[in-house]
């Protein structure tokens, strides 16, 4: 299997990505955002997280704009599967390859702990190892987690099962840490082969680290 993890300028989690998917044994390469094409045969791509062109205007507002964005909506179009790690999933939805908007956290604060995450739908690839309820321990670390979307848009997540992820406490009662609409944490498209999540599972694959809970969600790209 072969994983494509994209560079922007100001990204800094390419390596701990890397390892995580290298950790499942996956082939990874790095592609830097100006390339205007993917390598062939290419199973996974990766938008990591991270700080693209500074967060200047919106976060992902410019990475939008950069020559393989074209190629990552092409390769998503085509039914290849994308994931966007919190900056690569605001990236995602700047680009409307995932519907919604991400706004700044509620309290205004940049926030970085562990958190809870219970699996709402496991029927896609990505969530495919875990099971509907799951109590998932992964770290969230970002200022703009705030996701948006409006009321007919949120209808229309959760009648296409699109809705992932919410967070939660260690019971799995709500727990919102930066006023997401219902405490949304990732969502899939309608094809159900591009998520997003702003919690991080590739910083979750080793327990001396704290939790290991992240091998389980990125596993399930293996198919």
């Amino acid at each position: 299997m072969r994983a494509a993890v994209v560079v922007f300028p100001g990204t800094n989690c390419e390596f701990d990505t890397k390892y995580a998917l290298e950790k499942i044994s996956f082939d990874v390469e790095m592609v830097w955002h100006k390339e205007e094409s993917l390598s062939e045969n290419i199973d996974l791509v990766v938008l990591p997280g991270g700080f693209s062109y500074g967060d200047y205007l919106r976060s992902g507002a410019i990475s939008k704009f950069s020559p393989v964005m074209k190629a990552v909506g092409e390769y998503a179009e085509n039914g290849g599967y994308v994931l966007g790690i919190c900056n690569g999933f605001q990236i995602l939805l700047e680009s409307h390859l995932l519907p919604g908007a991400m706004m700044k956290n509620k309290n205004v604060h940049f926030i970085s702990k562990y958190h809870g995450l219970k699996v709402v739908s496991n029927e896609n690839r990505f969530l495919s190892k875990t099971k509907v309820g799951d109590i998932l321990r992964i770290p969230i670390a970002h200022g703009e987690g705030n996701y948006y979307i409006d009321e007919e848009g949120l209808k229309r997540l959760y009648d296409n099962d699109q809705v992932l992820l919410t967070y939660c406490d260690e019971n799995g009662e709500e727990l919102n840490p930066n006023g997401s609409v219902d405490s949304i944490a990732g969502i899939c498209n309608e094809k159900k082969n591009v998520f997003g999540l702003m919690p991080h599972p590739e910083r979750a694959v080793e327990s001396i680290l704290g939790s290991e809970d992240g091998i389980k969600m990125l596993e399930g790209f293996l198919g």
